[in-house]
Parts: C-alpha cells; structure tokens; sequence
C-alpha cells in the first residue's frame, strides 16, 4: 500500500479527523484480508460478517466507508480497473427519527449568536459560520464547499452546490448577515488569509477550513443548552422542523434545505406530528 499517497488522498476528500480514522480502518482491513488491493466482493463480504461476529455492529458503517473510499483511490491510481466494493449496502435497521429532545426554537437559535469571542478577528467570521447554520439551516459540508463567487450580496443570496446527499439551491441571507459577511470579507479574512484561497470560510490557521473549526465553533456554546444536543446537525434538523411548524409547504422546505427526495423532508413532518402528541398528552392527558 503506497501509505503516503493514501494519505495524501484521504486528506484531499473528507475531514482531517476522518482520514485518520479511515486510515485506521483501511490498515486492519488490510490486516485481515489476503491482498486488499486484489480482494473481491465475496472477501469484502467475509471480512464485513468477520466484524459482525465481533459485535463491531457500532463500526462496520464507518469501515465500510473506509474500505469503498480505499478502492475509489485504487481505481484513481490505475491499481484497480473495478471497484469490488461499490455495490455493497448495509442493510442494518438504523434509527433515522428525529431526536424531539435535540431541537431548538428559532428564539433558542438566536441566543447561539450573542456569545462573546475570545478572538476578535474570529468574531464575524463565527457569526457568518453559525447564522449559515441557524438561518439558512447548511451542513457542516455545505459551508466547507462555499466559495467567494457563491456569495451576491447586492442581491443578498448564497449559491450552494449539490453534495452527495443534497441539490444545490439559492437561499436568501438575511439583513444581518449580509454586513457580517462584508466586515469578515473586507477585514478579517484579509488578516486571517494565508494562502491563496477561493473558500468563503478561512480557519485560524490562514487556510481553507476543514469541517473540524465549524464543530468547534458549535461546541462551545453546547454550555447553553446543558441537557441537549447541540451540534451543526441537530441545528439544522431544528431549522427544518421550524419552517414546518410555521405552515411552511412541504415541496417549499424540501427545496430550501436541499432534500433529494421528499420522504427526506416528511421525516421532519412526522417529527412535528409526533411533537403536537406529546404536547396532547403532557397537558390534556386522555383517560
């Protein structure tokens, strides 16, 4: 295995914290197999019940990942001419609800704004970073991807490329968030940047961010909402769940956060649904 240009390979396509994790996958794969670089499905498929046996239950999705990842770097080097991997699908039963406990109000959001930076030139550049969170309800992903030419603020909207799991749309930004963008653009990024960069959000660092500085953004104001689960993911599930709570068209919300498919979007209306019973139940309690 050419270690270094794996590495070099993961670094360029998924989160610092995930190469290291893949790369650690891939390595006991390897460990486990005859050849990982001639090995077919039927072996991948043993190795994947082999974690099974184990009770690995808990990591076989992220190993999976790892392993397909594995052979998308085999086939870009010209090791491989097929991907053995590719067709395989867990088929595990995974709990996809919505957590009623992890969401937030649009009031609750807001105060995720108004805490204090130990950094000053990091202040607008966090605002920008949580208010694309809160208001326009991206992903960790989505906010890693934006580029300079993404933004129009004379028409005040965002451009936001389709991912894997999500379509690109235009989204409005909103009064505020248009003079934070122009005071981090005009000022902080200017200082913070490093190297030459067409990435809308720049870490301390003076590089591109990565996905790690945008989660530790979050963490620390997880403080405010002690007993809940405040991440850049349970955020945007409170955004969308808002927008449906407020009457807001089922087709309008699936587009505003990107939603490949409608059933996507219903999760989060049967999350409402499930919420107006438990209010039932707390306060006009039946029999």
């Amino acid at each position: 295995m050419g270690l270094m240009e794996l590495q070099q390979y993961l670094k360029e396509r998924v989160a610092p914290s995930t190469s290291k994790r893949y790369l650690r996958e891939i390595e006991l794969f390897s460990q486990n197999v005859s050849n990982p670089v001639l090995v077919g499905y039927d072996e991948i498929m043993n190795y994947l019940g082999y974690l099974r046996d184990k009770g690995k239950n808990k990591v076989i999705r992220c190993e999976l990942a790892a392993i397909k990842c594995y052979y998308d770097y085999l086939l870009a080097t010209g090791q491989r001419s097929d991907h053995p991997a590719k067709s395989i699908i867990l088929r595990d039963n995974r709990n996809r609800d919505v957590q009623l406990q992890d969401l937030f109000t649009p009031k609750e959001l807001e105060t995720v704004l108004e805490k204090s930076e130990r950094y000053l030139i990091l202040k607008n550049r966090n605002r920008v970073i949580l208010s694309l969170l809160i208001y326009q309800g991206l992903t960790t992903g989505e906010i890693v991807r934006l580029r300079l030419n993404h933004l129009d603020l004379e028409e005040g909207t965002i451009c936001v490329e389709a991912g894997r799991k999500t379509n690109g749309r235009t989204l409005k930004l909103v009064g505020k968030q248009v003079y934070w963008l122009m005071s981090y653009l005009n000022v902080d990024r200017v200082k913070l940047l490093k190297i030459k960069s067409e990435n809308l959000i720049i870490s301390m660092l003076g590089k591109p961010e990565t996905g790690e500085g945008i989660n530790y953004v979050v963490e620390t104001r997880k403080h405010l909402f002690a007993q809940r689960n405040l991440n850049p993911t349970t955020i945007r599930q409170s955004v969308i769940t808002n927008l449906l709570k407020d009457g807001k068209d089922l087709r309008v919300v699936q587009a505003f956060a990107g939603h490949k498919y409608p059933s996507t979007t219903e999760r989060y209306k049967q999350t409402h649904v499930e919420e107006l019973k438990e209010q039932i139940l707390k306060y006009h309690p039946l029999g």
